[in-house]
């Protein structure tokens, strides 16, 4: 399983490690914990995201050394937390990236179950887990590699952000398995979350636009499905200080009736992006519909249409993804 991927990372002395231009908590985790684990190994490791570090996600040490210029002087490329084109854009948009990818080995390490699509010929390394570095865990102690104190901290931090806390309904015995092991090198919980409540403190402007959101809600299909839109000019006030879609996405979920949480982001050039939130596992197969994807209860999509038509697709999709669902039974 893990075989290609440590022949790949062997070989190369110089790796560049990409984020895609939505990083989060297990793309910036799982990043930082590789820059520990090949650095130990004697690689020269640089880490590159096209856009800067949210304010919010800077609780994780280290996030400064993510750089947003391209080094095509590396022998490999890891791609982090996603196998989809669209999820890449504007690294493939970057001037030479696209001619490197196509022309150097490129090893993609993801979780997440959707197929890959990216445009390139790439080594994929995907297993259903609950964030990324749970797979790089896996990869690290298959092939004897070492891992710090600072690593296990980076991936612990990974796997806290994309299970909220270890709370999602796909987290698995292995998670805690790996969480566990991550604890005995010396990571601990209660120091990742005194410094990202900290971090994570909203100011006044901010609780203030939380409310207007909520009040912003709408409900169709008879109120199962929760949707909010967030305008180019919200994207622009509030994002650097807080996502907004992480501000009322768990809420939206915890409304009575709700199977699916919807926040949908418009852009000045056409763009449209989803992020997906659901009680009822049928996130991935919604966001499919769109061409995107993740998790049967977190998904997320980019799409190029009016917001319009887009709301009235969203609303077939789930309508579609709830009739199909068939509850397992044990």
């Amino acid at each position: 399983m893990y075989d290609s991927a440590k022949q790949l990372i062997e070989t190369a002395q110089k790796i560049i490690i990409i984020q895609a231009e939505n990083p989060d908590g297990d793309s910036l985790g799982s990043s930082l914990a590789l820059e520990e684990i090949l650095g130990d190994l004697g690689k020269t490791v640089v880490m590159y995201c096209p856009v800067e570090i949210p304010k919010y996600m800077r609780y994780i040490q280290g996030w400064d050394r993510v750089v947003t210029t391209f080094d095509a002087g590396a022998d490999l490329a890891i791609i982090v937390d996603t196998a989809a084109d669209v999820l890449i854009t504007k690294v493939l948009e970057t001037p030479g990236v696209r001619h490197f990818l196509e022309s150097h080995p490129v090893l993609v390490i993801d979780h997440h179950t959707t197929e890959s699509n990216l445009s390139f010929d790439h080594t994929m390394l995907s297993l259903d887990a609950v964030a990324t570095s749970e797979v790089i865990y896996g990869l690290a102690a298959d092939a004897g590699w070492s891992i710090n104190t600072q690593a296990a901290e980076n991936m612990l931090v990974a796997i806290l952000s994309d299970s909220l806390g270890l709370s999602t309904q796909n987290v698995t015995p292995n998670t805690y398995f790996v969480a566990g092991k991550l604890t005995e090198l010396g990571a601990r919980v209660s120091t990742i979350e005194d410094r990202r409540r900290e971090f994570m403190k909203k100011s006044p402007e901010i609780l203030a636009y939380k409310g207007e959101l909520i009040s912003r809600i709408e409900y169709l299909l008879d109120g199962k499905l929760a949707l909010v839109h967030i305008p180019w000019e919200d994207i622009q006030k509030y994002s650097d200080q807080y996502n907004p879609s992480v501000l009322v996405l768990d809420e939206m979920r915890l409304v009575e009736g709700v199977e699916l949480g919807v926040a949908i982001k418009t852009y000045p050039d056409g763009k449209v992006t989803g992020k997906l939130r659901a009680n009822t596992p049928i996130a991935e197969v919604v966001a499919g519909y769109f061409g995107g994807g993740g998790h049967k209860y977190a998904a997320g999509f980019r799409a190029y249409e009016d917001y319009n038509k887009i709301v009235t697709e969203l609303v077939t999709a789930t309508d579609k993804a709830l009739k199909d669902y068939v509850p397992q039974t044990v």
